[in-house]
């Protein structure tokens, strides 16, 4: 919500099967009218609950004055997209970064591996699915990331042989560049997010492009996901949702996966259930899928009505893992693991997130500091830009190239960044060179500023 950071079907015969699958309505909304200075927002209880408005403020992260202090700046944003206008008090964040975030994808990315193994086209596109699907349990959260600098970078290794790079390419808008690979896929995306802020909730939608090439077949898959809604930004409990389509298309074959993740309804029903299928290039069904995407997802064979086939059983081919109890920011294991050096290098890039200092003073629980270390980046961002283009120079990403095509989304067109193959040949330098040197957060100062040094590795 600050400076950070073809297309869906919407088939009439993906339509016709799901409404018959699923019947749904919309969450619970309280009005909050009787608040003074708060009228026309509204809490939305999953559960359906009965208590008034006031009693289920008291349940949400904000002080009284805080509140007021929030919506008095908010309101006039109301309908606005608040992507790149608003600057956010730190109580509301969490100790890591959108190029963070953006890692967590990883975490099951042996689903990947079976995928680039499967002999089953459309096994293949269950595999691959069940993992752009696996991100979602971290969407829970309800904690904000930090916007990256300009220039920002993350890094991970260590975690099924994969290598991840993610870089902040633009400020305005906000955009970041990813790339990842092992032995069985490579994964490029460019993400662009576009908000929507409505009062209590905001709206997100990501614009941006995925590509994702399983190797052994040379297999190119196309992500299309669907938005998602935050609620309860001042009063009440937040809590997300995503709903909507999310198509992956194997742009090789024609073949495709159509799943629709239900909007959260009265006492909860239907949330987080995500249902469809796999279609071949002339859209019958080949498999249908089914689960939910906080705990699992499973499939089962199905025939041309959409039927599971007689003799057949529903596999499960996903489920999340294990988290910690009382987790303060609701973190799994792995989100800890993404934030640890133990995913870092040898010689980590100056400008990755984990050595910002306002992330790592939250992390340590010093509130204060992290305020500050935040308004003092982003205003040294700010002169940055002012003698970057008082001298007439333009930003140039380090690890991606703008490559010139304009690719079409569901929400606005986006300009496509590439991976450029440097960071490749940086490591394997730094790798080849059987050095091993031991980060230290007190020493490393992070650096992702460019100018002044624009010909810098």
């Amino acid at each position: 919500m600050e400076s950070e950071d073809q297309n869906p079907s919407g088939g009439g015969f993906f339509s016709a099967i799901t409404s018959s699958v699923r019947i749904w309505g919309t969450a619970m909304h309280k009005s909050v009218n009787g608040l003074l200075g708060y009228e026309g927002l509204e809490v939305i209880n999953p559960e359906g609950g009965t208590e008034d408005a006031e009693a289920e403020a008291k349940r949400g992260r904000w002080k009284q004055e805080d509140r007021d202090s929030y919506w008095k700046m908010m309101q006039k944003y109301i309908g606005s997209d608040v992507t790149s206008l608003v600057t956010l008090p730190v109580i509301i964040f969490e100790p890591m970064t959108m190029l963070q975030k953006m890692a967590e994808l990883m975490e099951y990315c042996h689903l990947l591996d079976q995928a680039d193994e499967c002999q089953d086209p459309y096994m293949r596109l269950v595999y691959a699915s069940s993992w752009f699907v696996s991100v979602y349990f971290a969407y829970q959260r309800t904690w904000k990331p930090f916007n990256p600098i300009l220039g920002e970078t993350y890094e991970m290794v260590n975690h099924n042989g994969i290598t991840f790079l993610a870089e902040q390419v633009s400020h305005h808008p906000p955009m970041s560049a990813g790339h990842a690979e092992n032995e069985h896929f490579t994964y490029d995306i460019t993400s662009k997010l576009k908000t929507k802020f409505l009062g209590n909730s905001v709206e997100f939608y990501p614009v941006g492009r995925t590509r994702l090439t399983l190797k052994r077949d040379g297999v190119v898959l196309d992500l299309v996901p669907p938005p998602t809604k935050a609620n309860n930004l001042i009063f009440g409990r937040m809590w997300a949702d995503s709903h909507g389509e999310m198509i992956l298309t194997n742009l090789t074959t024609g073949d495709k996966v159509v799943l629709y993740f239900q909007p959260c309804g009265w006492f909860g029903a239907g949330r987080y259930e995500v249902d469809g299928y796999v279609y071949n290039a002339a859209e019958e069904p080949k498999m249908l899928m089914t689960g939910k995407w906080n705990e699992s997802m499973s499939c089962q064979p199905c025939d041309q009505g959409g039927e599971p086939l007689p003799g057949t059983e529903l596999k499960e081919v996903w489920s999340a893992a294990a988290t910690p109890e009382n987790d303060k920011y609701q973190y799994t294991y792995f989100a800890h693991k993404i934030n640890s050096f133990d995913t870092a290098p040898q010689k980590l890039l100056a400008s990755d997130s984990r050595l910002r200092p306002d992330r790592y003073a939250l992390e340590e629980g010093d509130m204060s500091k992290a305020g500050s270390e935040k308004s003092r980046l982003e205003e040294r961002q700010r002169a940055e830009k002012r003698n970057r283009e008082a001298k007439g120079h333009q930003f140039t990403p380090r690890w991606f190239n703008i490559t010139g095509e304009i690719t079409p989304t569901p929400w606005g067109d986006l300009e496509v960044y590439e991976y450029n193959g440097r960071y490749t040949e940086h490591r394997a330098a730094i790798d080849s060179s059987n050095t091993v040197e031991e980060i230290d957060i007190n020493t490393l100062e992070f650096n992702p500023w460019q100018y002044g040094n624009l010909s810098a590795e």
